[in-house]
């Protein structure tokens, strides 16, 4: 398991946290990154503090900016968060390795009514999720519906009242080599560790939110 580095970074004018996984060897992710998101090798997983008035819309050309701060080439993930990314927290579970950023500026519920026309907040859970063995491709997706589905079990245990935020991110990742494990359903056993890793990790990161530094 590759443990993040935090590299800090002065942008506008402003002092900001930036977690970087430099993994030693590529990596098969599938990620909703906002850049370097999808199912494919990844070399490396960014998550980035910004300021709560972020305003940019070249998100790719960020990535390479962010990239270079943390001294990492070729191809990753970049996710976005204004929730301060020092307070990050951790969970494994049997081999599965989480680290989580938690903000809860403005959570909201998936089947809420119609706010296409209201912009995201950018507080946002950002999660990645290492899992030691080799996931098939549609294991790799069910992954992400596993972690989703622990993260809203966090939000309703911490008294929450949504799902998530509108901008969160989930990056799961293996390795590219091994026989692959077809299920990471919730009671699969990969897919079991996975959810009470990111359970615990969301969780924790949920009730440091609501009770302040």
């Amino acid at each position: 398991m590759t443990a993040f580095r935090l590299v800090d970074r002065v942008e506008d004018g402003r002092e900001l946290a930036l977690l970087v996984w430099p993994f030693p060897e590529p990596v098969i992710a599938a990620s909703t990154a906002a850049v370097g998101g999808g199912v494919g090798e990844r070399g490396w997983v960014l998550n980035a503090q910004v300021a709560k008035d972020y305003g940019r819309h070249d998100l790719a050309a960020h990535a390479a900016e962010l990239a270079d701060v943390a001294g990492v080439t070729g191809t990753g993930a970049t996710m976005f968060t204004a929730a301060d990314v020092r307070r990050v927290e951790h969970a494994e579970d049997s081999g599965v390795r989480v680290d989580a950023t938690v903000g809860l500026t403005r959570p909201t519920w998936a089947a809420a009514v119609d706010e296409s026309v209201a912009v995201p907040a950018p507080g946002t859970i950002n999660v990645v999720v290492q899992v030691p063995v080799r996931l098939s491709d549609a294991a790799l997706l069910n992954a992400l519906c596993t972690a989703t589905e622990a993260k809203a079990q966090a939000m309703f245990e911490a008294g929450v009242p949504g799902t998530g935020t509108a901008s969160d991110a989930v990056t799961i990742t293996c390795p590219t080599g091994g026989d692959a494990e077809e299920f990471a359903g919730p009671r699969s056993v990969w897919g079991g560790r996975l959810a009470r890793a990111v359970h615990a990790a969301v969780l924790a990161g949920a009730h440091e939110w609501r009770d302040g530094p």
